[in-house]
């Protein structure tokens, strides 16, 4: 399971999982929670590329990220700096 602390956003944690480059078990600490239940079910075992493209940069309302960005974010630098299996 990996965390991401939010920036901007009502939500302050975003936690996931990935396997063979797909996302899982994605869950939001505090915010929307309908819509968050939602994005977490729409996006589960997507390639973590097409959540990024689809996802990154959607604001909210006149913030300049929201929680979908939140989690293209995460997913950007879980990229980045992949673990070590």
């Amino acid at each position: 399971m990996y965390k991401y602390k939010t920036k901007g956003t009502c939500a302050i944690e975003i936690s996931y999982d990935i396997k063979d480059n797909k996302i899982h078990n994605v869950s939001f600490e505090r915010g929307c929670n309908g819509n968050l239940k939602g994005i977490s079910k729409l996006v589960e075992g997507m390639d973590i590329d097409e959540v990024i493209d689809r996802l990154h940069n959607t604001k909210c309302g006149s913030k300049e990220t929201s929680c979908p960005d939140q989690l293209a974010k995460a997913l950007i630098q879980y990229k980045k700096t992949p673990p070590i299996v």
